[in-house]
């Protein structure tokens, strides 16, 4: 075992409530370290995608080494279920990466589920980063493994300056950065559009666990979704109209999911309108007041999380501060060791 290995990350913290795993963290990054780069839900389209995702990661200062099937393809999944489970599982078990980068989303990932090695994550902590359907691994692994992980960008984003410099302060340096709700810098007097939404006020503590809701509506019913008591829950969904949006928000309230959270978050909703019937709805924040402020706890929306160029990144796991009037999010906990 390297000396990033298994048994120098693994936290001295006891079992956490409900039998969970001990916390693990993977290293911090430095520059020349390898990442390990996995499809585990949609597919490549051709090996020049492959490249250019490799030449982001090497303007990152890091070494690419792509999964032995990054370029498979089974339908619109990158390979069968096992072949992209082996791939996660071959890049934990690799000494020689430090941590492991998704390319991209899409689904499939919730399909893999069953043949990760839990046991193997546990033993090999590493950095694990990725969004929109990655969520599914991302809780899953902190579920059955106790590992942190980075929300944030696929490899094949765009990442812009301001998304670059937020990564890396949490997977260089192990920061504990305070989110808040962009200023407002239109033409008008008050904020119109990206601004601070709250449902319920004052302020609360948690572990931040949470991504994209039609992927954690998915997991509910399954052993991979994690307890979410006293969570600080996060979510961010886009392409899914008003009323969808209720009936997964519905979903997890009835599931018992929501009643149990110290606070919540939801980012970005992009493009989430109904085309049909754009004034017969419920806005998308009345769907959201109507199911969070009933809860009692600080929520809000409004962080530049999602699907969007400039996304914030959030160290799953890790304990966060947030205030719904204030519209912050205060990072309590490094991702990383």
């Amino acid at each position: 075992m390297s000396g990033f290995g298994a048994a120098a990350l693994l936290s001295a913290v006891p079992h956490q409530a409900g039998g969970s795993p001990p916390l693990a963290r993977g290293a911090r990054l430095r520059t020349g370290d390898t990442v390990g780069l996995v499809c585990p839900a949609g597919f490549v389209g051709d090996r020049f995608g492959v490249e250019q995702v490799s030449d982001t990661v090497r303007a990152m200062g890091l070494v690419p080494k792509p999964a032995r099937h990054l370029l498979s393809r089974e339908g619109y999944l990158a390979g069968t279920d096992e072949q992209r489970a082996d791939d996660l599982n071959t890049m934990f078990a690799d000494d020689t990466v430090r941590a492991i980068f998704a390319v991209r989303g899409g689904w499939g990932c919730q399909r893999v589920l069953p043949y990760v090695d839990f046991d193997l994550i546990r033993a090999h902590p590493k950095l694990f980063v990725g969004s929109s359907d990655i969520t599914a691994l991302l809780l899953a692994n902190w579920g059955k493994a106790g590992l942190f992980g980075i929300h944030g960008p696929n490899a094949s984003h765009s990442w812009p300056p301001k998304t670059w410099s937020d990564f890396r302060a949490l997977a260089f340096e192990g920061a504990l950065p305070t989110y808040t709700v962009p200023p407002w810098q239109g033409p008008g007097l008050a904020p119109r559009g990206d601004r601070v939404q709250t449902f319920g006020g004052g302020t609360a503590t948690g572990r931040l666990l949470g991504g994209n809701l039609s992927v954690i509506s998915a997991m509910v019913g399954t052993s991979f979704l994690p307890d979410f008591t006293g969570a600080i829950l996060f979510l961010e969904e886009t392409n899914e109209a008003e009323y969808r949006i209720d009936r997964m928000l519905t979903q997890l309230a009835q599931a018992g999911v929501l009643k149990s959270l110290a606070g919540v978050v939801f980012g970005q909703c992009t493009n989430c309108t109904n085309p049909g019937a754009p004034y017969s709805n419920y806005t998308v924040y009345e769907v959201m007041d109507h199911h969070f402020r009933p809860l009692g706890v600080p929520a809000f929306s409004g962080l530049r999380i999602g699907h969007i160029s400039d996304t914030i990144s959030l160290p799953v796991g890790a304990e966060v501060r947030i205030d719904a009037d204030k519209g912050t999010l205060q990072v309590l906990e490094a991702a990383v060791a």
